[in-house]
């Protein structure tokens, strides 16, 4: 039966899970925590050109009312407990991106002593972004993953 044949009956039905992860999807607004070079890639993602704000997306500056953090750039040993602390003021349901090779796992400064190898070890993080640095295309893609990944979640086995 096609979507029309629904519509005249006056029913449509679904589950309170895809329903709930369906609106999660159309409002992820992610926190700006721009480390270093990649943070110029995540801004030209919510340019004009690759406008980001077409898939429901507001970059907020207050992890109170966000519920996605993209780490973008170089996460030092300084600036891991800052990490740490923006990333537990987001609300649950929350998730992260880790964008560029720096964040993923140390990039060039892999061997550095100042240089944490990897944001996981931080927080956890749900989508790698790869890419030295990565392009927006690549951020969206990004993006797109884990809007797939927030469709699949059960809302009832989250906390």
């Amino acid at each position: 039966m096609s979507i029309e044949g629904l519509m005249q009956e006056g029913f449509v039905t679904t589950s309170l899970d895809k329903l709930i992860n369906w609106a999660r999807t159309g409002s992820v607004w992610p926190v700006t925590f721009g480390l270093a070079c990649c943070a110029i890639e995540m801004i030209h993602t919510g340019a004009a050109r690759y406008d980001i704000d077409r898939f429901g997306m507001l970059f907020r500056a207050t992890p109170r009312q966000s519920d996605l953090m993209i780490v973008a750039g170089t996460l030092t040993n300084k600036m891991a407990p800052a990490l740490r602390k923006v990333y537990d003021q987001i609300p649950e349901p929350r998730w992260v991106i880790s964008m560029g090779s720096c964040a993923n796992g140390g990039g060039y400064y892999h061997y550095a002593y100042s240089v944490v190898r990897g944001v996981d070890r931080i927080v956890p993080v749900d989508i790698y972004v790869p890419g030295c640095p990565p392009t927006p295309e690549a951020l969206l893609y990004g993006i797109i993953q884990l809007k797939n990944k927030i469709r699949r979640t059960s809302t009832i086995a989250r906390r």
